[in-house]
């Protein structure tokens, strides 16, 4: 179940309403008609309203005099936002469209610029506690008898605990951003027998965080990134083009 959907019905009404906006189902500039909607999704018309006030804090929706409540251009929309994310990898896999596949790729470059950085700063940086979370996420990867969920939120916590070595607040807000891909790129490689062992690459960058490395830190980190590659390449067959996979 997703977080807006286990809030009851305003959870549940925020979630239809942004992906039927995702989905072009309720096109850019389009009028919503509020009545309509009410009685479709059987919600009271202060829920719906409520649940609009959400999508008009992601830019998705506004509401104007004389012309109502509407969809607003992708390019008002907030792309950034983790819930945002979320709602267009989900739709991506539901419609079979590859939208899920061309945002792994943008936000792969994004996070091939992000972590490479990060990294050096965390071994500049890092603290006793830092290093303690690293290995707890390390370890608990390498855990076999783990689920693929298991595994997925060893790696998010691997890649969480190096933005917060970087002790820089602005990088370690990118979390929000980077977990939404590597938490969808990971159900597909971690649910897959093709992907290799994720362990070494991490250790490797764990290794150079430690010894405050920054230069081996961040060649470890792309080593990690072109591994991601080549996972993903396995599960879908044939070579990406384009950008890292961060992993």
């Amino acid at each position: 179940m997703t977080p807006y959907a286990r809030r009851g019905v305003h959870g549940q009404t925020v979630e239809t309403l942004a992906r039927r906006v995702l989905s072009g189902e309720i096109p850019e500039g389009s009028t919503l008609d509020l009545v309509a909607l009410q009685s479709e999704l059987d919600v009271s018309l202060t829920a719906l309203r409520e649940s609009l006030k959400v999508l008009a804090a992601k830019g998705m929706v506004d509401a104007r005099q004389k012309r109502g409540t509407f969809v607003r251009a992708r390019s008002d929309w907030n792309l950034l936002d983790a819930d945002v994310l979320r709602w267009q990898f989900a739709e991506g896999s539901g419609s079979g469209s590859g939208v899920d596949s061309g945002l792994l790729r943008n936000l792969s470059e994004v996070r091939g610029i992000i972590e490479p950085a990060a990294v050096r700063l965390a071994a500049q940086r890092r603290t006793n506690a830092d290093l303690a979370e690293l290995e707890a996420a390390l370890t608990a990867m390498g855990e076999r008898d783990g689920t693929a969920a298991h595994a997925v939120e060893a790696d998010l916590a691997f890649h969480r605990a190096l933005l917060a070595a970087s002790h820089n607040e602005l990088l370690e807000r990118m979390e929000m951003v980077i977990e939404s891909g590597l938490a969808h790129r990971d159900q597909i490689v971690h649910s897959s027998p093709h992907g290799e062992d994720p362990v070494p690459s991490h250790r490797a960058v764990l290794d150079a965080v430690r010894a405050g490395d920054q230069d081996a830190a961040e060649h470890a980190m792309r080593g990690l990134l072109d591994q991601a590659v080549r996972d993903l390449d396995k599960v879908h067959g044939s070579p990406h083009t384009k950008g890292p996979q961060a992993q």
